[in-house]
């Protein structure tokens, strides 16, 4: 049986993680559960999987989820610590790591360093921190298991192969994908949150409207995988079956087809390399009508060229853009700023972001805090 911690448990991935924890309740034990506010939900969940830890991040909460697991044998643990201990749980042998956004890249770190198996949900961490991570678990000798639906594709399909030529991400095109320059100027945020597709959390659908997720994604790849980002390339897949591609040195390519369920890509993550069946329904390829690819368009979506630039440019220049893509989404979805303001001001971010060593985690957060200091400046103008 394999001991899981769950950060963000109360979020979409981690609430889709317990679901596989349902499907194998002999494979899979939760020990360790963390979330953000929402202490009902995680009182809900401590109940039905009863963990020894539960954390809450905001402390205000205490009292309130103290009463609900009332009679529960738990251990109660509150704020940024109390998040730390449960990514470092003693008995958890791999953490999930889905806190969203830059938040989450303490407590990923405090659970690599502890010697636990990463279940890397938070993209965010390799894109403002890569090499870091990176060195951390080489130290460790750890993997750093996907849970993104096209890194586990890729992960999948290289398995028992010698090493590619090619990286192909594929991306939905979100919701937006249709729509003119013009268009994109007047688009709101609750037409920005009806992804196509796939059923995600808020901050991750904006990025996938303005594929600035698939620019993070591409930053990613680059760590994951030690791929060089001329070697990396995205192609739009409205579709969302054929969640990545890989070229080999022949000529031949392998891709990894599955329903948009993210379900599988966590199954895979915790289980794998076994295959074992599930709930989900499968894939019915006698009812798919077309699978269609097309370049992205960088004047529509410009996100996407400017995550290439800035991995390119190196480490501080990616959290840079982690920051500033944070820091633009939120006001996008708070309705001070127009979607296209996400792209400019990315551009002027980048632009103002002066180049530093990135030697730790402290070194990343400043980045993050001056970075989301002048993108304030930016959004406060009105662009």
């Amino acid at each position: 049986m394999k001991h899981i911690s769950i950060l963000g448990s109360t979020g979409s991935i981690g609430r889709q993680t317990l679901e596989v924890c349902r499907w194998f309740p002999d494979e899979l034990r939760v020990t360790a559960l963390a979330a953000g506010a929402d202490w009902q939900l995680l009182a809900a969940q401590a109940r039905e999987f009863q963990p020894q830890v539960v954390a809450l991040a905001d402390e205000s909460k205490y009292a309130r989820l103290k009463e609900a697991l009332s009679g529960v044998a738990v251990e109660i643990a509150m704020g940024k610590p109390g998040i730390i201990a449960a990514a470092q749980a003693p008995s958890a042998h791999t953490v999930v790591a889905a806190i969203s956004g830059i938040a989450g890249l303490k407590p990923a770190f405090a659970a690599l360093k502890a010697g636990k198996q990463l279940a890397l949900a938070n993209k965010e961490m390799l894109a403002a921190a890569g090499a870091l991570t990176t060195a951390v678990a080489r130290q460790k000798g750890l993997p750093l298991l996907p849970v993104d639906s096209e890194h586990s594709a890729i992960y999948q399909c290289l398995i028992g192969e010698p090493p590619p030529s090619k990286l192909i991400l594929t991306a939905s095109g979100g919701p937006f994908r249709l729509k003119s320059l013009a268009e994109l100027h007047t688009v709101t945020a609750e037409q920005a949150l009806r992804h196509p597709n796939w059923q995600m959390g808020n901050k991750v659908t904006i990025d996938s409207a303005s594929l600035a997720n698939k620019g993070l994604e591409v930053i990613e790849a680059h760590w994951l995988f030690g791929m060089d980002y001329d070697d990396i390339e995205v192609l739009v897949h409205p579709e969302s079956i054929v969640h990545s591609l890989v070229r080999f040195a022949d000529g031949a390519i392998k891709a990894q087809l599955g329903p948009a369920d993210m379900r599988l890509p966590i199954q895979y993550a915790l289980l794998g390399p076994a295959r074992a069946a599930n709930n989900a329904p499968p894939l019915d390829l006698a009812r798919l009508k077309a699978l269609t690819f097309h370049q992205a368009d960088a004047e529509r979506f410009p996100a996407l060229p400017l995550a290439y630039a800035a991995g390119r440019a190196g480490d501080s220049y990616s959290a840079a853009y982690n920051a500033a893509n944070e820091a633009l989404g939120a006001a996008f979805l708070a309705g001070r700023i127009r979607f296209t303001a996400i792209g400019a001001g990315l551009q002027a971010a980048l632009d103002a972001h002066k180049p530093q060593a990135v030697n730790d985690v402290e070194d990343v957060l400043d980045i993050d805090a001056r970075t989301r200091a002048y993108t304030e400046i930016f959004i406060d103008r009105g662009k």
